[in-house]
């Protein structure tokens, strides 16, 4: 089977490339004095858009981070008029507010061009049909590929999440060639096919485009010997603008980061100072030609690591390796960010209950599995079952409310979770070793 190439832009020489990048990099330091926060961040790093020639002057500006964003809520990043908002999308937040982005038309034009890019590298067509089973609301996943896929001029089953004996029913009687998901539901679709009678591997899929959380080849191992498939790796950012910054192509040796459209850079956490190809580190990108809310130098806290060498699909863009870890502590649980303080919070809303808890997650399966060990205050605990029942549910609603999803929550006796004098260690995550 032959791979085009969507846009010719995906194998720009390195001059051109440069050159590129660096006009688009003084346009986007222009727009972003647009926005009250970037006024104020240039003007303490002494920078002004005048200032910026290059892509030589990207280490000059300023960093992005989540607590900026999350601090400049609602919109403090919009470098555009109100009314040139086409879309706002975003992702959760630590107050119960989500992180949000606006999106002009031509933003939302960028990010279905983009989404093709990565779709067309993985083997999508025209004539195929694309069941998406991510949801669709403000989480940008949906959507974005949504958009993609229309630009390709595939058809849609726009399942959205959950309900997975639907899926499989859809996924059997319409004969999708594409399955877009995250990694650990493509697996539980497997299971539950194979408990429903049916084997996966009769499905009419042919391939399958997976993001929205860190997975491993192992997991791509097991998704394509259970369907049959090709699985694709994609990455991306909602504060970027959601999937399309990056996508394999057929050879998958990395996602190629559409650097026309996005400076990465590579960085010790530590020193913030950039590491060799090939060496792990914080990413850290530039959205030069995003109109709506552009980011400079935004640290996404993702560690990973960079491939300059030639891939053999003639894409010249570099690559990025899978994500290895984060240097912060938001969890992704199935698809979802989720923050240690946003549980806390929570816990706060529930009368009875002590600010002493413990986050454990596990993959014992195909999904992943939160566990919240919440300590009760003293007159709360009870012997009586229908007490602790009554509380353990308050609870359960509660972090839903906050994070969305649904936990495990075993209460536990005053004083019996583990204290420290420094800083209290509130979560074990089981999926992943230390890097």
């Amino acid at each position: 089977m032959e791979y085009p190439i969507w846009d010719q832009a995906e194998r720009l020489s390195t001059d051109e490339r440069l050159s590129l990048q660096s006009r688009r990099l003084t346009e986007c330091v222009a727009r972003c004095a647009q926005a009250p926060f970037y006024r104020e961040a240039f003007a303490q790093a002494g920078v002004t858009p005048d200032s910026i020639q290059s892509i030589d002057d990207l280490h000059r500006l300023p960093f992005t981070t989540k607590a900026d964003l999350r601090e400049q809520y609602p919109l403090g990043f919009l470098a555009v008029e109100r009314e040139r908002i086409s879309r706002i999308h975003g992702s959760s937040g630590t107050t119960g507010k989500p992180t949000l982005m606006a999106y002009t038309a031509k933003d939302v034009d960028l990010w279905a061009d983009l989404c093709a890019r990565f779709l067309v590298a993985g083997g999508l067509r025209a004539k195929h049909l694309v069941h998406v089973a991510f949801g669709y609301g403000l989480f940008t996943g949906g959507f974005g590929l949504h958009y993609g896929i229309e630009r390709v001029g595939a058809g849609i089953v726009p399942a959205a999440s959950g309900n997975t004996e639907r899926q499989i029913m859809l996924l059997k009687d319409l004969e999708a060639d594409v399955l877009i998901c995250t990694p650990s539901y493509a697996v539980n679709i497997a299971d539950v096919a194979r408990c429903m009678g049916a084997n996966p591997r009769k499905l009419a899929l042919k391939y399958a485009h997976l993001g929205g959380e860190p997975w491993t080849e192992d997991m791509r191992l097991e998704i394509e010997d259970a369907f049959g498939i090709e699985a694709y790796n994609n990455y991306g950012l909602c504060e970027v603008i959601g999937p399309g910054v990056s996508g394999e192509c057929h050879c998958r040796t990395g996602m190629h980061v559409q650097e026309d459209h996005f400076i990465v850079e590579c960085l010790d956490p530590d020193t913030l100072q950039p590491v060799a190809d090939g060496e792990q580190g914080e990413l850290v990108f530039t959205a030069v030609t995003k109109e709506a809310m552009p980011v400079i130098r935004y640290r996404s806290r993702d560690i990973a690591s960079l491939d300059r060498s030639p891939c053999p699909c003639g894409r010249t863009t570099v690559r990025m390796s899978r994500v290895l870890g984060r240097t912060d502590d938001m969890l992704i649980v199935r698809g979802v960010n989720v923050f240690p303080s946003q549980i806390e919070e929570a816990l706060l809303r529930v009368e009875g209950t002590a600010p002493h808890y413990l986050i454990e997650v596990h993959r014992p399966g195909a999904m992943d599995e939160m566990t919240v060990s919440v300590e009760m205050r003293p007159e709360a605990f009870s012997d009586r079952m229908s007490q602790m029942q009554d509380l353990l549910r308050k609870i359960q609603h509660a972090i839903h409310a906050v994070t969305g999803i649904h936990v495990k929550v075993n209460l536990v006796e005053p004083h019996s979770l583990a204290r420290s004098v420094g800083k209290a260690r509130r979560v074990i995550d089981h999926r992943v070793k230390p890097i």
